[in-house]
């Protein structure tokens, strides 16, 4: 407590000491500024006032890129949405709304970078799917800063960039997030920085957006769900389920969740509305997902031997739910009863995004 307790005051005190504005030379902006003090000491050894002209004129630049950049910056505004289900080890778009709230001046050569609270002991929070030549040489970067003694603040999920942001106007942008791990991820804030108009320098400013989402286990299709008579299934975690036969019984309205392969596409051509085939079964088919979440034995020494039993518990849980069945979930400790639709879906991807070894639960975040 004591720690976490230190840890927010220091974060507190960075975020009052920060300054409003960052600027830094690029390398063209070093070679700027050295050819700007050769031109300045010939002319004060030479007394040219072609040089004088020289000089001044490349000042002037510098004022200018000053001026303009801090317009393309004042304005600016941005908004995350986060998708409803983010799941690990897998790439998650992330929408950005970049908005210019100035009434007459446009913002031009906008980068937005999305940045992450650190995890703890500098764990890394993203794996890179793809990589181009940016993303390579912004890994390098940011390895090159990890070498530091002094550790980050945030760190980057993800860049956007806008050409142009008319006055009043807001573009929308998106970015590839691809989390580690399952759990709570922190946004912490976003860098917005322009090289607007010459590139000579990065000017930045940074501005809290803290939002934690949950993200889901990692989710493999291991080639359909099993549908067994009372059998469990070999592995961390067994399926258990029950299908009696398939009577059907009538036709009833589209629910949010309900299998396309069930829809009774000539009677929803019929009435206008999507239908679908009711069974006798429907209330029968049920699923139990077992987690087994006691800790490794000794002659097992397999650190991620839980995860994999979580992520493969996820990844049933998707595929029954996905058939139209009623799914239940126990582990050593909890049991959540069965039923079907989407808010059983949310509701134990969730329950596993936050699972312990123990089997229990954390609290869930705000979303």
């Amino acid at each position: 407590m004591l720690a976490q307790w230190l840890g927010r005051a220091r974060a507190r005190v960075r975020r009052w000491l920060r300054p409003p504005r960052v600027l830094r030379p690029t390398r063209a902006g070093w070679l700027f500024l050295l050819i700007i003090l050769g031109v300045g000491f010939a002319a004060l050894n030479t007394g040219n006032n072609l040089l004088y002209l020289v000089l001044s004129l490349m000042l002037s630049f510098l004022v200018l890129s000053g001026v303009m950049s801090e317009s393309a910056l004042r304005g600016i505004r941005v908004r995350r949405r986060v998708p409803r289900e983010i799941f690990a080890g897998c790439e998650n778009s992330v929408h950005l709304e970049i908005h210019n709230s100035q009434k007459r001046i446009s913002a031009f050569a906008v980068a937005v970078e999305d940045r992450l609270r650190p995890g703890p002991d500098g764990e890394a929070l993203t794996v890179e799917l793809s990589k181009d030549r940016d993303e390579e040489r912004q890994r390098r970067r940011w390895r090159k800063k990890r070498r530091q003694r002094k550790r980050p603040d945030a760190v980057p999920a993800g860049r956007s960039f806008a050409l142009r942001v008319g006055p009043g106007e807001c573009e929308h942008r998106r970015y590839s997030l691809s989390p580690a791990q399952r759990g709570t991820l922190h946004f912490a804030s976003f860098r917005v920085s322009t090289r607007f108009p010459f590139g000579l320098f990065l000017k930045y400013r940074e501005f809290d957006a803290v939002e934690e989402v949950l993200v889901y286990p990692e989710v493999h299709d291991f080639g359909g769900p099993a549908r067994v008579r009372e059998t469990p299934t070999e592995g961390d975690s067994t399926v258990v389920a029950r299908d009696d036969g398939a009577v059907l019984t009538g036709l009833r309205e589209f629910t949010e969740g309900d299998p396309l392969r069930r829809v009774h596409w000539r009677s929803s051509l019929r009435r206008g509305s999507l239908m679908v085939t009711e069974s006798e079964d429907d209330h029968d088919a049920e699923v139990e997902v077992r987690l087994r979440s006691a800790a490794p034995r000794p002659d097992r020494p397999d650190e991620n031997r839980f995860e994999k039993a979580v992520s493969r518990a996820a990844s049933e849980v998707v595929a029954h739910l996905s058939s139209g069945l009623a799914v239940a979930l126990r582990t050593d400790n909890e049991y959540l009863p069965p039923e079907s639709g989407i808010r059983q879906r949310a509701r134990l991807l969730s329950f596993l995004a936050r699972v312990a070894p123990d089997g229990r639960a954390a609290e869930e975040p705000a979303r």
